[in-house]
């Protein structure tokens, strides 16, 4: 959102009674970006887990004006990480009014635009531009063409008069576009090589070809670049010439921390229902496992999306049953966490040798999970008296369709023992809780007994008998 009104001079003369100082565009980066770290500020806001790897390179970079590659597998936040440098120009910037590329006032490079600036002298109108408006973002097709990026004659203009020749012909596309702005493209090694073959002047002479013309248009932009290493060594790549005009690659990665990945996935989600802590942690380290998993194919990764649809998914199924049965707070548990893998299982690449064996993977890798969060958080509790109970023949039942009020009724009674207290205690820090986030620490904790083999358990119909 904008956090200022735009500034109120409105022409040439105007901008240069108040002192206004023309700088280069990574100038204007660099000093941006020097600005906020001197003052402690984060120049790159919800990006979790880049910290010491990813995020000094492209600071580093982007101190030394380079244009910058980003190679990374898919769901890494590259762009993300492009978007977020939206916030290192200038808020507002002024521009000659109706100039085609947003020329600077003090700085016209098009003919028309000079043509105006002599006539109008220092009455020629200036327009602002926000931040917002000097960041474009392509994502390379194979049919991008060179008019969409470069620019082509307009036959419209041509028709009215103008001969071939007269650089007022031409239409640009979306690099000249971006003068004194920031062009993204995402999935660059998609580009056909002869579109890539375009950009080489752009990005290291700063003119533009077009059906024989070549306008030195002095251009003044940062082109910033995605692409995924399976795309750049299999369907396509980046052509050798404009690889080395990038000044530099930057490798992007997973959050290497849990919490990290956790903070992505509180971040990034659209949650219609409240997700405890456990069972995003559980989504966080299911996440995790199955990049590790010599089943899953790697190359191919496995998106921090797959814990955010994860995580949305568990949200839907507890409003839906909140829903249904008429409970009053719409709480996940983990009887919608094992719903909800049934549907994520396509978002997962596996090996070759693995066909039929899907479903038995996703199972063992959640149940992992599962019991690694469980040992996180109730290591330490005395589940003595709970087991008894089930042993002395009680039977405790959940579902996807049962109410929490109807789950707590049916458990152990286990006299003057705190136990459930401290379940509940220790996934929550003591807060008071409603029926449904007790019940969603208590399933959780019968769920950690069955997988330590202290318990049973039998499901059957959408519904889970623990005995």
């Amino acid at each position: 959102m904008t956090a200022t009104s735009a500034p109120t001079i409105t022409t040439v003369g105007q901008l240069r009674a108040a002192g206004h100082v023309l700088k280069p565009l990574r100038t204007e980066i660099r000093d941006n970006l020097l600005a906020m770290l001197r003052a402690g500020e984060d120049p790159w806001p919800g990006l979790h887990g880049l910290d010491n790897t990813v995020i000094p390179q492209l600071e580093r970079a982007l101190i030394a004006g380079h244009d910058v590659v980003l190679l990374g597998e898919r769901g890494q936040g590259k762009t993300r990480l492009l978007r977020t440098m939206v916030g290192l120009l200038d808020e507002w910037s002024p521009v000659i009014e109706g100039s085609e590329l947003g020329e600077h006032p003090l700085d016209p490079i098009t003919h028309a635009s000079r043509r105006r600036a002599a006539e109008l002298g220092e009455d020629l109108p200036v327009a602002w531009r926000h931040r917002e408006e000097r960041y474009a973002e392509k994502l390379a097709t194979p049919d991008t063409s060179v008019a969409d990026l470069i620019g082509d004659v307009d036959p419209i203009k041509v028709a009215e008069g103008r001969s071939l020749g007269d650089p007022e012909t031409i239409h640009f596309g979306l690099i000249p576009r971006s003068h004194r702005g920031i062009v993204a493209i995402n999935e660059l090694p998609d580009l056909a090589e002869r579109i890539q073959v375009a950009m080489l002047n752009v990005m290291e002479e700063r003119d533009i070809q077009i059906r024989g013309y070549v306008l030195r248009l002095p251009l003044d932009v940062l082109v910033v670049a995605t692409a995924n290493p399976e795309d750049y060594t299999n369907r396509g790549r980046i052509i050798t010439p404009l690889k080395d005009r990038f000044g530099a690659e930057i490798r992007t990665h997973y959050p290497v921390e849990l919490e990290a990945e956790v903070a992505v996935v509180r971040q990034e989600a659209d949650l219609v229902a409240d997700v405890p802590h456990h069972l995003v942690e559980i989504l966080a380290r299911f996440t995790r496992n199955l990049r590790e998993s010599s089943a899953v194919d790697q190359r191919s990764g496995v998106s921090a999306r797959f814990s955010i649809a994860g995580a949305e998914t568990v949200a839907a199924a507890a409003l839906h049953r909140a829903t249904a049965q008429g409970e009053p707070d719409a709480v996940a548990r983990m009887v919608d966490l094992e719903t909800a893998v049934e549907v994520l299982g396509g978002k997962v690449e596996f090996e070759s040798g693995e066909e039929g064996r899907e479903s038995e993977i996703l199972t063992h890798l959640l149940r992992t999970a599962v019991a690694e969060t469980v040992r996180a958080h109730l290591r330490g509790i005395d589940f003595a008296l709970l087991v008894e109970a089930i042993e002395g023949g009680m039977l405790v039942t959940t579902g996807e369709r049962m109410r929490a009020q109807d789950f707590l009724a049916g458990l152990p009674v286990l006299g003057e023992s705190d136990l459930y207290d401290q379940v509940c205690t220790a996934l929550y820090d003591g807060t008071e809780l409603n029926d449904g986030q007790r019940a969603s620490a208590l399933e959780f904790a019968l769920e950690g007994l069955y997988l330590a083999r202290k318990i049973s358990k039998d499901v059957d119909s959408g519904e889970t008998v623990y005995g």
